[in-house]
């Protein structure tokens, strides 16, 4: 089965977890692609105008989840892409910290799929 729907991106630093979300996702159909640092996804997502929607790493060297929602929301090509910031840290107001900083929903490490899934069909 595969969907008509836009390509996921997916930005982590750590190609273990792009594996793993990237084969379950593909399992249920979608199409994905991915970055292993946060201005590689930017300009991927510069370039695709197929990508739906992005799964942000929040914790990455370089420049971290913050800053590329930053980048991304000031970048009037690509303001309007629902990100989902991926994280491990699931502490009391981290949630908020990334929502204000621009994440359109938050999902936490270990990612749970049937979350992940819900997020997936309310912004593909």
């Amino acid at each position: 089965m595969t969907t008509n729907q836009k390509k996921i991106l997916i930005v982590d630093d750590d190609s273990r977890n792009i594996f793993a979300l990237s084969l379950t996702l593909r399992s249920k159909g979608y199409t994905v692609v991915s970055a292993n640092e946060a201005a590689k996804g930017i300009a991927m997502l510069k370039q695709d105008d197929g990508i739906g929607i992005v799964l942000l790493d929040m914790m990455m060297p370089e420049m971290d989840g913050y800053e590329a929602m930053g980048r991304i929301r000031a970048d009037e090509q690509l303001a309007g892409i629902p990100i989902v910031a991926v994280t491990a840290q699931a502490m009391p107001g981290d949630r908020e910290k990334c929502m204000v900083a621009g994440a359109t929903a938050y999902i936490s490490k270990p990612v749970n799929v049937d979350a992940l899934a819900d997020i997936l069909k309310t912004y593909l």
